[in-house]
């Protein structure tokens, strides 16, 4: 199932556990996200467990469960799952507890290395048996260097995440992908990556709370949705960060949500599902689209936050069936589905 699935209750009630994505969802930079705190906090009352599971891994779990707390989230160590966490646990399933393993990271990467029982080296004359690589506001050339050294000397090479920019309160910067790709252009090895779209967080933080109704919330379909689709879970996208709504109606099979929302309110609200009309129309609660000539149309035009998204829906679902079944879409004829807000 490529499309979107509904649901007829809010999220919070269906699934037992969420696993929330930081960045664009929870806060942007050290800003709160409007409606975050009391979306997140409502599902918590309504019995649903929270993981924060992020890409970053220069921050150690303690810090970002203290950021969240002070956003009004309040939030435990062992409800974070780092992308380094995600990258121990990946060295593990090559190296044995004792093996040497060039850090090239922030002090979260370092503390999740040494707890999965790896000895840490800090250059490549040491001989590791695999670098790690994850974001570092303060990385530079040095640290860069002693990781292209060690894995032309044969180091596994493992990173963190792939995601090549990063978002801040001034803008995207330059991610950790596009630090690995230095050292890969240094070196011609592809590394292999612990981090979304790879589903190894969802599931190892799955197996930590005991859940069996997962369900992922992020903003990137890059990232969080393809993690969700490529790991079998459900995938609800907010409106808040990277990925728009356009991206969402454009999206590739495998970045494709299961669900949509303007913001983490939309955990307390049932999420109906576009339905077929006649003459090629999809409509949810009235809001229409269909596309024509390989072009997009919608009625009616909206201008509140839940009338969007429910063009949203339905635009989502007229252009997934029209791709789905081999045809092609107009790009330009797809808006921006600009949520008001409020």
């Amino acid at each position: 199932m490529t499309g979107l699935v509904g649901c007829d209750v809010a999220p919070a009630e269906r699934y037992d556990l969420a696993l929330v994505d930081l960045d664009g969802v929870a806060y942007r930079g050290h800003d709160p996200i409007p409606h975050a705190a009391d979306g997140l906090n409502g599902a918590r009352e309504a019995g649903m467990r929270l993981v924060f599971v992020t890409n970053n891994a220069s921050r150690e779990p303690e810090s970002v469960a203290e950021q969240l707390t002070g956003l009004g989230i309040p939030t435990a160590a062992d409800e974070v799952m780092t992308a380094a966490q995600a990258a121990a646990a990946l060295l593990a399933t090559r190296l044995a507890p004792g093996a040497t393993v060039l850090v090239v990271g922030g002090a979260g990467l370092d503390t999740a290395v040494r707890a999965a029982g790896f000895a840490v080296v800090t250059s490549a004359d040491d001989s590791p048996d695999a670098v790690v690589q994850g974001f570092a506001p303060e990385l530079g050339w040095a640290q860069l260097a002693e990781a292209a050294y060690a894995v032309q000397r044969g180091a596994w090479h493992v990173a963190s995440n792939l995601d090549l920019s990063l978002p801040t309160a001034r803008g995207f910067a330059p991610g950790n992908g596009s630090l690995v790709g230095a050292v890969q252009a240094a070196t011609g090895v592809t590394p292999d990556s612990a981090g979304k779209p790879s589903p190894t967080m969802y599931r190892l933080a799955v197996e930590r709370a005991g859940a069996t109704t997962p369900l992922v919330i992020g903003d990137r379909l890059d990232t969080d949705l393809a993690g969700a689709r490529s790991g079998g879970y459900v995938g609800l996208h907010v409106l808040t960060g990277v990925s728009s709504g356009r991206d969402a109606v454009l999206a590739h099979p495998g970045e494709r949500p299961h669900l949509l929302g303007a913001d983490l309110l939309s955990v307390l609200t049932p999420h109906p599902a576009p339905e077929r009309a006649a003459e090629g129309w999809w409509t949810t609660r009235g809001a229409a689209a269909r596309v024509v000539d390989g072009r997009l149309a919608l009625h009616p035009a909206a201008d509140d936050a839940d009338g969007v998204v429910d063009l949203l829906r339905s635009a989502c679902a007229a252009v997934w069936q029209t791709v789905d079944d081999g045809g092609r879409v107009d790009e330009t004829s797809v808006p921006a589905f600009v949520v008001p807000v409020g």
